[in-house]
């Protein structure tokens, strides 16, 4: 069960200092898709909940509209620390609201979700001038997926939504993301995506805080064979892996002519 509340924030629209980035909108504080490997974790010290993160979502309330002047030309993020399309989406519709707001404005939007609601607001993507949506897959196998990525649309729901956004005419991208050492197969998903995909980003698994504790624990149980490679990774420090991914993904990428950020590398 989630813990439901509601908090007041000044403004959806907040400055950042992401790479590519001005501006990010998070309209949920949580996200109850709980993967294994959420990076948000860490959040849940900040907030005022005693509910792990994925056990409680605070949804966003402001009177404020969103400054389409400021943002003008400007590229904005929907969303970085939570998924706003998570199932709490459908009853609130704090999402859909924001996007009714960016519908006119001269903002570059990227939506980032795992979600296939996101389809019940291709009205407005058609509508928008400047605008991609990126569907977050690191996984191929349905199996694999729902023990890592438990509470999201399926593998096929994504690979099923990415296609009629194409087919519609909104920029698509798959945000592999994260890349699981040994278990993301980046060129698979490629091969399985690019007939429908415009761009691919890249970003490798980031382990801190409680849920490195969670994704060690599924590796020893399930990859077991893994164990050594990721104790250089994530305890030593051992940069090697991802050093050599990256010129992996960067040689690929060139030679089939694929458009792509390798946000793994820092570029």
């Amino acid at each position: 069960m989630v813990v439901e509340d509601t908090t007041r924030v000044k403004d959806y629209l907040n400055k950042t200092k992401l790479k590519y980035l001005d501006y990010v909108i998070n309209p949920y504080v949580g996200c109850p898709n709980r993967c294994l490997y959420c990076y948000a974790a860490y959040m849940s010290s900040f907030s005022k909940h005693s509910e792990e993160w994925g056990e409680f979502i605070d949804i966003k309330r402001t009177n404020k509209k969103i400054n389409t002047f400021k943002i003008k030309n400007k590229k904005v993020m929907i969303s970085t620390v939570t998924d706003p399309y998570n199932s709490f989406e459908e009853k609130y519709k704090i999402t859909r609201m924001i996007m009714e707001q960016l519908v006119n404005s001269e903002a570059f939007v990227s939506v980032v979700t795992k979600s296939k609601l996101i389809l019940r607001d291709i009205d407005l993507l058609k509508r928008m001038k400047h605008v991609e949506v990126a569907m977050s897959i690191c996984l191929l196998d349905e199996n694999l997926k729902k023990k890592i990525e438990p509470f999201s649309s399926s593998v096929e729901e994504r690979l099923e939504t990415l296609k009629e956004l194409k087919q519609n005419g909104i920029k698509t991208v798959v945000f592999i993301s994260p890349i699981i050492p040994e278990i993301t197969d980046f060129k698979r998903i490629i091969e399985e995506t690019k007939d429908y995909t415009d761009e691919y980003w890249f970003d490798k698994l980031n382990l801190r805080s409680s849920f490195k504790t969670k994704m060690f624990k599924f590796i020893g149980d399930e990859f077991p064979l893994y164990k050594v490679l990721y104790e250089n990774i994530y305890n030593k420090k051992d940069s090697q892996y991802f050093t050599e991914l990256s010129e992996e993904i960067s040689k690929y990428c060139n030679l089939n002519g694929i458009i792509y950020k390798d946000f793994s590398a820092g570029t």
